[in-house]
C-alpha cells in the first residue's frame, strides 16, 4: 500500500466566480484524494491528503487545466502531516485581515448558457438573467470579498428550491455561482414609457421584450438596462430614428456603438479578419472598430465622416432576446441595433432606474428595466484592429478599457509599495497598486463636472475597499486645475499621505513599458503624441521625444511651438490652429494666395465663431495664446486648411475625419526641417499642403501626404536619438496614436530600420492609460 502525504496549497488570481471551487473538488474525485478546498479574501486555500503520485498529478491539473474564466498567478504547496480526511469538501468562505485577490470582469453569456435561453423545455427558457459560473456579471454586482452571494447585489434574491439545488451541488456548472437565478426567484425585467411612472408597467417579463423589439421597429428610442449601465438603443437601419436620437442627446456628429446579432451580419457591413471575429466572439465581447464596407445599406449618420463603424456582439441573455424570434415574430424585427451608452457628454454610464426616469425622460420613449442593481459602472470597452508587430504577434489595440477588461490587473514587473494614481482629466481612469498588481479602474469619463467627480471618489474608495489598499503615496498629473489633482491634494491636507507630480507625457510613456512588463530600468527612446498636456515649462506639450525610464526624463526633442490662440477654444475650432500656423509660416492673410484667403474667410462663414480681428489681436499681443507643441493640434491644423474641419463637437473630430479620408496608395512626402536642438518646423510641409491645394490636389492625396511625413519624421528623429544615446527600444504612447494609418506608416518604417517597438496591448494610448504610468513612476520614486 502506497504511503498517504498531504498538501497545503495556496492559489491567488482570478480563481473566485469562476468555478474554480468545484473544479478542484471534480480533480480531487478523478485522483481520489480527500481533504477540502475553500475561498477566503487572499484567495483559494486547499488541502489534499492521498498519495504522492495522485498528489503531483493533481498539482499539473491544478495549473493545466483551470476553467476558462480562471487566471492562476501563484499556486504554492507544501508538504504537510497527513489529517484523516475522509472525503472531499468545500469549506464555507473566510475572510482574512488584509487579504485581497483579483476579480473577475463581467463576461458573456456562455454557450451553454445560451443553448437553454432557446431550449422550449428548459426552465429558463427565455429568461434574460440566465448565467453559470463561467459568464455573466461580476464586477459590477460585487460589493465586497470573498465573492460570496450576500456580497453582492443578487443578496436580496432567495433562491428556489430549484437553483439552491444546483446552486449546493459542486458537480453542478452553477455550483456557487453567485448570480444564480431563475424566473421564478430572479430579477425580472418590465417596460415603462418616458413619464408614465413605475407604478403601472406597460409590460413585464417575455412581453416587456417584445413590446421593446416592437417599439424600436417603429423608431423609437429606448433606455435598456444592461451589465455595467444603460445604453440608449434605436433602430440603426433607421435613419430619422438614429437622427433623433442625435438631436435629443445632443450628440450631432460622435460616432455611435452598434449592436449586430452575429458575425455574418457584422460581415454583411464590415471587413473583418479572422482575427477580429475572435476578438468579437471572445467572453470580453468589446466594441471593435472595423472598416466598413462601401456595399453596406447602414446610413451614413452613425459615424458621419469616417470610414470604420463601431460594432460588438450581444454579450447578455437581454441582448439575444432583443434580436430573437419569438410567437409575436418569426424573426427580430431589425437586424443592427445602436447601442450607445446612456450618459452625458464625458459624463459616466447611467446605472440606477430613477436616475434614468429623471435624466433620461426628454431622451428615451420608453426604458426596459430589470431589478438587479448594478453596484459599479462599467461601460462597453472599445479596440481597435490588431497591429501586425511581427510575422507571429498580433496586438490588440484598447481605445477604452472597461467592461471585459477592468478590474483585471495588469501585472508589474515585480512587487513594489502601494500607490494610487489618479489620471488626468479626459477619459478618466485611476490606478491602485498592491504587489505586483496594478488595478485600473473602469472607464470614469471626464473629470469636468460634479457628477464625474463623484462618481471617480466612490469609484477609489470601492477599489481601495475590495483590494484591501491603503496607499503610501498618491501621484497626480502636473496640471494643477484638473480635478484629479485637486483631489489628490485635499486628500493630502486630510489624510497626510504623500504625493508627487508626474510630468503628463512622461506618464505615457512609462504606462506604455508597463504595459509591456518592461522593468523600467534601461531608459527608452519614449515618442508621445498627444492633444494636450502641461508641460514642465508651463506650455503646452503634445508632440515630445523623450528618454525616460521609471525614475525619470529628458525631452530630447519636440515639436516647433505654435500660438494656440484662445486657450481652450481652439481646440474646439480647429480654424484659429490654421490661422495661427500661417502666421507663424509668415503668411499675411491678406494673401492672394488662394489657400490662404479661403483660411482668412473661415471666421466670416462659421456662424458663432468670434471675428478674425480677435484672433489678430490675440497673435500681435499674446493675450491668451498659449504656446503648444502638440501634434493633435497640428492634425487640426491641416484638417482645417485641407477644408475638411473647421469646428468640432467632439474630441478628435477634426483628426478622426482627416484620417479617414488618407488615400492608401498615396507615398509622396512633404518636407520638413529638424534643427540642431531637435526641434521639428513643419511649416515647410504646411506651405506644400497650401501649393498642393493651388495645384488642385485631391484632399485624399494631401491627407495621406501628411501622415506619410509624420511617420517619416518619427524615424528620422529615432535614428537620430538612436545614434545619440545608444538606445534601440521606441515605446509609442499618447491620443495621437490612435491613429491607425499614422501608426502602421511609424510602426512599419522603425521595423525596417530594426528598431524593437513598444505598443499598447492592455491599456489605452490615451489618457485613459495616464494613471498607470503614474503609479510605476511613484513606485519608483518611493524607492530611491
Amino acid at each position: 500500500m502506497k504511503q498517504k502525504k498531504a498538501y497545503y496549497v495556496h492559489i491567488n488570481g482570478i480563481v473566485q466566480g469562476v468555478g474554480f471551487r468545484p473544479f478542484v473538488y471534480g480533480l480531487a474525485a478523478r485522483y481520489k484524494l480527500n481533504g477540502w478546498v475553500r475561498n477566503t479574501s487572499e484567495g483559494v486555500n486547499i488541502e489534499v491528503t492521498g498519495p504522492e503520485d495522485k498528489l503531483d498529478h493533481f498539482i499539473s491539473s491544478l495549473e493545466n487545466e483551470a476553467p476558462p474564466l480562471a487566471q492562476i498567478d501563484s499556486l504554492h504547496f507544501e508538504e504537510i502531516p497527513p489529517d484523516n480526511h475522509k472525503s472531499f469538501q468545500i469549506l464555507h468562505s473566510r475572510s482574512i485581515d488584509g487579504g485581497f485577490q483579483p476579480i473577475s470582469p463581467d463576461v458573456s453569456i456562455c454557450g451553454d448558457c445560451l443553448s437553454e435561453l432557446f431550449t422550449t423545455a428548459d426552465r429558463r427558457y427565455r429568461y434574460p438573467f440566465t448565467n453559470c459560473t463561467n459568464c455573466g456579471p461580476r464586477f459590477t454586482i460585487i460589493k465586497d470579498i470573498p465573492y460570496d452571494r450576500p456580497q453582492t447585489t443578487m443578496a436580496g434574491f432567495d433562491l428556489c428550491p430549484s437553483c439552491m439545488t444546483e446552486y449546493e451541488d459542486p458537480l453542478d456548472r452553477r455550483f456557487h455561482a453567485q448570480p444564480v437565478a431563475c424566473p421564478s426567484c430572479g430579477p425580472q425585467v418590465w417596460l415603462e414609457y418616458a413619464g408614465q411612472g413605475s407604478s403601472n408597467p406597460a409590460a413585464v417579463e417575455d412581453s416587456a421584450i417584445i413590446e421593446t423589439q416592437e417599439l424600436l421597429a417603429a423608431g423609437k428610442i429606448v433606455a435598456i438596462k444592461g451589465l455595467g449601465g444603460f445604453h440608449l438603443a434605436c433602430d440603426a437601419g433607421n435613419s430619422a430614428a438614429v437622427q433623433r436620437l442625435r438631436e435629443r442627446k445632443n450628440r450631432p456628429a460622435k460616432p455611435l456603438a452598434m449592436m449586430m446579432p452575429d458575425l455574418k451580419t457584422i460581415q454583411e457591413h464590415c471587413l473583418i479578419s479572422n482575427e477580429e471575429s475572435d476578438l468579437l466572439s471572445s467572453a470580453q465581447r468589446p466594441i471593435l472598430l472595423l472598416e466598413k464596407k462601401t456595399s453596406s445599406v447602414l446610413p451614413d449618420n452613425l459615424a458621419p465622416g469616417q470610414n470604420t463603424l463601431g460594432v460588438m456582439l450581444p454579450y447578455t441573455p437581454l441582448h439575444y432576446l432583443l434580436f430573437s424570434a419569438s410567437d409575436q415574430y418569426p424573426a427580430a424585427p431589425f437586424s443592427v441595433l445602436v447601442m450607445t451608452s446612456a450618459n452625458f457628454s464625458g459624463n459616466p454610464i447611467l446605472t440606477g432606474n430613477q436616475e434614468v426616469r429623471e435624466y433620461l425622460k426628454n431622451i428615451a420613449d420608453a426604458y426596459l428595466f430589470h431589478d438587479r442593481d448594478i453596484h459599479i459602472h462599467c461601460d462597453d470597452t472599445v479596440t481597435r484592429v490588431p497591429i501586425q508587430l511581427t510575422e507571429e504577434i498580433l496586438v490588440s489595440y484598447p481605445i477604452r478599457r472597461s467592461r471585459g477588461y477592468s478590474p483585471h490587473p495588469v501585472k508589474l514587473a515585480k512587487k513594489s509599495v502601494s500607490v494610487l494614481g489618479v489620471g488626468g482629466e479626459l477619459k478618466n481612469t485611476f490606478c491602485l497598486t498592491k504587489e505586483d498588481y496594478a488595478f485600473l479602474s473602469q472607464h470614469i469619463g471626464d473629470l469636468k463636472n460634479f457628477e464625474t467627480l463623484t462618481s471617480f471618489e466612490n469609484s477609489i474608495t470601492h477599489f481601495e475597499n475590495l483590494f484591501r489598499i491603503d496607499p503610501e503615496l498618491i501621484a497626480h498629473d502636473l496640471h494643477p486645475d484638473y480635478l484629479s489633482t485637486r483631489y489628490s491634494l485635499e486628500r493630502s491636507k486630510r489624510s497626510g499621505v504623500q504625493v508627487i507630480p508626474v510630468q503628463h507625457h512622461h506618464a505615457h510613456i512609462t504606462s506604455c513599458l508597463a504595459d509591456n512588463l518592461h522593468h523600467g530600468e534601461e531608459p527608452v527612446i519614449g515618442i508621445a503624441f498627444d492633444g494636450t498636456g502641461y508641460g514642465e515649462d508651463g506650455a503646452i506639450w503634445g508632440g515630445e521625444f523623450l528618454i525616460a525610464d521609471y525614475q525619470r526624463f529628458t525631452r530630447v526633442g519636440q515639436l516647433i511651438y505654435y500660438p494656440l490662440p484662445g486657450g481652450d477654444i481652439a481646440i474646439r475650432e480647429p480654424w484659429r490652429m490654421a490661422l495661427s500656423i500661417l502666421h507663424s509660416c509668415g503668411f499675411s492673410w491678406e494673401s492672394e494666395n488662394p489657400a490662404v484667403k479661403h483660411a482668412a474667410s473661415l471666421p466670416e462663414n462659421i456662424p458663432g465663431v468670434s471675428p478674425l480681428s480677435v484672433l489678430e489681436n490675440q497673435l500681435k499681443t499674446g493675450t491668451n495664446t498659449p504656446l503648444t507643441s502638440s501634434a493633435g493640434r497640428l492634425f487640426d491644423a491641416v484638417s482645417a486648411l485641407a477644408g475638411i474641419r473647421q469646428t468640432i463637437t467632439y474630441e478628435g473630430q477634426a483628426a478622426i475625419e482627416l484620417e479617414a479620408l488618407a488615400d492608401p496608395e498615396e507615398e509622396g512626402l512633404y518636407s520638413y526641417e529638424i534643427t540642431g536642438e531637435n526641434i521639428i518646423d513643419p511649416r515647410l510641409m504646411v506651405k506644400a499642403i497650401l501649393d498642393d491645394r493651388n495645384s488642385g490636389i485631391s484632399i485624399p492625396r494631401i491627407s495621406a501626404r501628411f501622415h506619410n511625413s509624420l511617420a517619416e519624421m518619427v524615424l528620422e528623429m529615432s535614428i537620430h536619438l538612436r545614434e545619440k544615446h545608444h538606445l534601440n527600444q521606441v515605446a509609442l504612447s499618447g491620443g495621437v496614436w490612435q491613429n491607425m494609418t499614422l501608426l502602421n506608416k511609424t510602426v512599419k518604417n522603425l521595423k525596417s530600420a530594426n528598431f524593437q517597438i513598444l505598443l499598447h496591448q492592455h491599456i489605452p494610448p490615451n489618457d485613459g492609460g495616464l494613471a498607470l504610468g503614474q503609479v510605476v513612476i511613484g513606485q519608483k520614486n518611493l524607492q530611491v
